[in-house]
C-alpha cells in the first residue's frame, strides 16, 4: 500500500475509532475523560486497572468497548473461592466411540476484551493465573501451551474501600498494567442526566465499529508514531524523579515515597503519549502528549510511605514536582 492509500486508511481508522468514543460518552454520560484514557491504553496494546465505586458504569463502559472494536468480550467475577482453572480453563474428558481422552476446555480468559471484576476480591494464587496471561499473551495448563486471541486485553475493577476480605495486588502484577485510572463520581448535572437517560427507554446496542484486525493494525501504527530524544530523555528523567535515593531529589519525594518506578513505568508513558497522538492525527509526539499521560502510568508503580498515606498524600499531588525536575534536567 502506498502513503496517500495508507495514510487515507489510517484517517479512516481513526473516524471510526472517534465515532465509537462518541457513542460510547453518550452512553457514559459523565466520563468523557475516562473514556478518552481508555482508549489510550487500547490503543497503546495495554491492560487497563479501573478504581471506583460500585454503580459507576465500569462494567457498561468495557462492554461498550469491546463490542464497540469488534473484540470477543467476556466477565469473570473474582471472588475468594475462584480457582485458576476457572480463569485459564481445565482438561475434560472427551468420550468419543467409546474411547476416553483429554480435552482442554478454555477459560473466559480466552477474549479479546477481559472484564476481571474486583479483581482484590479472589486469593493470590488466582490472580497470579493473570500474569502469565497479561504478560505472555499465553496460559499453561498441564505442561502445554495455549496462544490468547490477539490482540488481548485485559481492563480489571476493584474498589477502592473495602478491605475486608480483599486481597491487594502484589507490585509484579500491578505493574503489568499500563494504566491505572479511577472512576469520578459524576457531577450533579451528569447525574441528571444519567437517570433520565436510565430510567426511560433502553439505549441501542453498539455496533462494531472496527475488527480486531483493524484494532491491531491501529496498535502498530501507534508504535511508528515519532517521539523526540528529548522528550524520550524527560520521559527518563521523570521515572528518576520518582526515586527517594537519588541525586537532586525534592524533601517531598524523600519523604513521601518508599520505592520509584521502574522503567516499564517510561514505556508505559512513551507509549501512551504515542497513542494520544495518533488519536490526535498526528505522526509526533509533544510535551502535552507525555505530561498526559504521567499520573496514569506512575500511580500503581511508584509506592508511597506510610507517612503519606497519613497525611492524605497519592501520587498525583508528587507528580509535578517531578515534571518540574525532569524540565529542568532534561534541558541540559
Amino acid at each position: 500500500m502506498d502513503g496517500a492509500r495508507l495514510k487515507q486508511a489510517t484517517e479512516d481508522l481513526l473516524r471510526r475509532v472517534d465515532g465509537l468514543r462518541q457513542t460510547v460518552c453518550s452512553q457514559l454520560i459523565g466520563q468523557e475523560a475516562l473514556v478518552d484514557d481508555l482508549l489510550v491504553g487500547l490503543l497503546a496494546g495495554g491492560h487497563i486497572l479501573l478504581e471506583g465505586l460500585p454503580g459507576l458504569g465500569k462494567t457498561l463502559l468495557v462492554r461498550l468497548l469491546g463490542r464497540g472494536l469488534g473484540l470477543d468480550w467476556s466477565r469473570i467475577q473474582f471472588t475468594p473461592d475462584l480457582m485458576p482453572s476457572d480463569v485459564t480453563g481445565t482438561l475434560v474428558v472427551d468420550e468419543r466411540d467409546g474411547h476416553r481422552s483429554f480435552r482442554f476446555q478454555q477459560g473466559p480468559i480466552f477474549a479479546g476484551l477481559v472484564l476481571a471484576d474486583e479483581i482484590n476480591r479472589a486469593t493470590p494464587k488466582t490472580q497470579s493465573a493473570l500474569l502469565e496471561a497479561m504478560q505472555e499473551g499465553s496460559v499453561t495448563v498441564a505442561g502445554t501451551s495455549h496462544r490468547l486471541p490477539v490482540p488481548f486485553h485485559v481492563v480489571a475493577t476493584q474498589n477502592p474501600i473495602e478491605l475486608e476480605g480483599t486481597y491487594p495486588l502484589p507490585e509484579a502484577q500491578l505493574d503489568r498494567f499500563l494504566f491505572k485510572l479511577e472512576v469520578k463520581t459524576p457531577s450533579v448535572d451528569a447525574m441528571v442526566r444519567i437517570l433520565e437517560a436510565t430510567t426511560g427507554q433502553p439505549s441501542p446496542e453498539i455496533r462494531p465499529m472496527l475488527t480486531a484486525a483493524e484494532l491491531l493494525s491501529l496498535q502498530l501504527l501507534v508504535r511508528q508514531v515519532l517521539c523526540a530524544s528529548h522528550l524520550v530523555r524527560f520521559v527518563a528523567e521523570l521515572v528518576h524523579a520518582t526515586h527517594p535515593d537519588g541525586s537532586d531529589v525534592d524533601e517531598r519525594t524523600k519523604r513521601f515515597v518508599r520505592y520509584g518506578a521502574s522503567a516499564r513505568a517510561g514505556q508505559a508513558v512513551v507509549l501512551a503519549a504515542k497513542a494520544r497522538a495518533l488519536l490526535s492525527g498526528r505522526a509526533a509526539v509533544t510535551q502535552q502528549d507525555v505530561e498526559a499521560s504521567v499520573v496514569a502510568a506512575l500511580r500503581h508503580r511508584v509506592l508511597l510511605a506510610f507517612e503519606a498515606d497519613a497525611e492524605g498524600i497519592q501520587v498525583a499531588n508528587l507528580v509535578d514536582g517531578w515534571v518540574q525536575r525532569a524540565h529542568r534536567l532534561a534541558k541540559r
